[in-house]
């Protein structure tokens, strides 16, 4: 893969990423920031330093052109600056030696029929960028977080200088003698361990994935080399000492401890104010007592009891005050019977019964019929019943709405007469219930009527 863009921009993002180190965070929180404080609560930079083993090899990825790879020092640093809790961007700087020579055989006895009998490389420097998403905050089960396991991933450039020992003795170097740069792709796994505030343990094995065969000398087919760098070492956090770091901070732990400071505030607020003299709640308490107080057992408060003293089982009203004794007077209803005259004055009636066309509104040449009607009611105390009727003629709802209508004007005109209008009832049919075709005038017009049902 071609290079020579990838550098500069690598160099220059290191370079950023640095730089920021020495801004200063103007916010200066407690050690309990409230929960959604936001980041500038916390501690987001840390640089670390560790040390540890290189080897020419990795868990996976492919043989080697080596059999034998040996281990040797390596060292490194890094800047990190925490975006969220379980998230941060990883600046490293690496460097060290990678040895290994072809002194073992194959499983099946045989070598590699290489060229060569050794090499070592050195390492000279390794930048890189990288996330590291760390799972260890976010737990239900622990109050505060101490372990913090992480995985990274992330890319940059190397440069190095191979020397390799042929089988004759001979050494040579790659490039001249100068480095080698190349891309590099490193993919680690981790642990961190909280040792104290702002101090953490750091445990890791990264492998790294060089974009090339070059880095043991040895171009021996279309593989591309790679190497791994076991470490130990140590991380400080940088700016207000005070702060909690945010790659160790529960967000669970810290809703519940804020959750449990408010619930004992005010519980402790509660029990100050137990014992203390409140002549406001000692007034509560005197009128509560008073309206629970009932001497004369009525029923009514004390407080509200315009009759105390009232004796037992005797009803009172809502003044506490004797109901006065009520005398019945049983007085047994009179039944009238409906005799042929007063069918014949609601005959009469119905046959004098008419409406302005289209309308509920009773014409002027009905009030007779209906005036007898209505003293025959008043006099005999009859009830009545309305049911309204309509022919087909118009929709079925407005034909259902006028022989409601027509009714109600009917019970209308009686109640204005004195008839009570609880002895009259009035519904309407509509178009439901006729008695004749609607097929004819005739037949229609027998089917516009209201029908009178006279009963006690």
């Amino acid at each position: 893969m071609k290079t020579t863009f990838l550098k500069p921009m690598m160099i220059a993002a290191l370079t950023a990423l640095s730089y920021s180190t020495f801004a200063q965070e103007t916010t200066i929180k407690s050690d309990n920031p409230k929960p959604f404080s936001g980041v500038n609560a916390y501690r987001t930079w840390s640089f670390g330093i560790n040390g540890g083993v290189m080897a020419p090899a990795v868990f996976f990825g492919g043989r080697n052109d080596f059999t034998n790879w040996k281990t040797s020092m390596g060292y490194g640093a890094y800047l990190k600056k925490q975006i969220w809790h379980n998230f941060g961007l990883q600046a490293d700087f690496n460097g060290g030696k990678l040895k290994a020579d072809n002194t073992k055989t194959l499983g099946d006895g045989s070598n590699l029929n290489s060229p060569y009998q050794s090499y070592e490389t050195k390492v000279n420097w390794v930048g890189t960028l990288s996330g590291v998403y760390n799972f260890g905050t976010f737990t239900i089960f622990r109050k505060q977080s101490y372990v913090s396991p992480y995985v990274s991933a992330g890319a940059g450039l190397m440069g190095y200088q191979p020397t390799t020992i042929d089988n004759n003795g001979q050494a040579a170097t790659l490039n001249n003698g100068k480095d080698i740069h190349e891309l590099v792709v490193p993919i680690g796994i981790g642990t961190k361990f909280m040792l104290a505030k702002g101090v953490n343990l750091d445990l890791g094995y990264k492998m790294n994935f060089v974009d090339g065969d070059n880095l043991d000398g040895y171009h021996r087919d279309p593989q591309n080399d790679k190497f791994s760098y076991g470490y130990a070492g140590l991380e400080f956090a940088l700016g207000n000492s005070n702060k909690n770091q945010l790659a160790f901070v529960n967000p669970a732990a810290v809703l519940e401890k804020d959750y449990v400071a408010k619930y004992d505030d005010l519980k402790a607020q509660m029990e100050a104010n137990k014992n203390k003299d409140n002549p406001e709640i000692d007034a509560l308490k005197d009128k509560v007592s008073k309206l629970m107080m009932d001497s004369d057992h009525d029923g009514v408060s004390d407080y509200y009891d315009k009759c105390l003293n009232t004796p037992e089982n005797v009803k009172v009203d809502g003044a506490g005050c004797p109901l006065p004794k009520a005398t019945t007077t049983i007085t047994k209803p009179v039944t009238y019977v409906i005799t042929d005259e007063d069918k014949k004055v609601v005959t009469e009636a119905i046959k004098n019964l008419e409406f302005d066309f289209g309308k509920a509104s009773v014409r002027a040449n009905s009030y007779a019929t209906l005036d007898r009607l209505a003293d025959l009611l008043i006099k005999k105390n009859l009830s009545l019943k309305l049911a309204g009727h309509t022919d087909n003629i118009g929709s079925e709802a407005s034909n259902m709405k006028l022989s409601k209508e027509r009714a109600e004007s009917i019970k209308t005109y009686l109640v204005n007469k004195g008839v009570n209008a609880s002895r009259i009832e009035a519904t309407g049919y509509g178009e439901t219930q006729p008695i004749d075709t609607n097929k004819t005038e005739k037949g229609r017009q027998n089917n516009r009527r209201v029908e009178f049902t006279l009963f006690n």
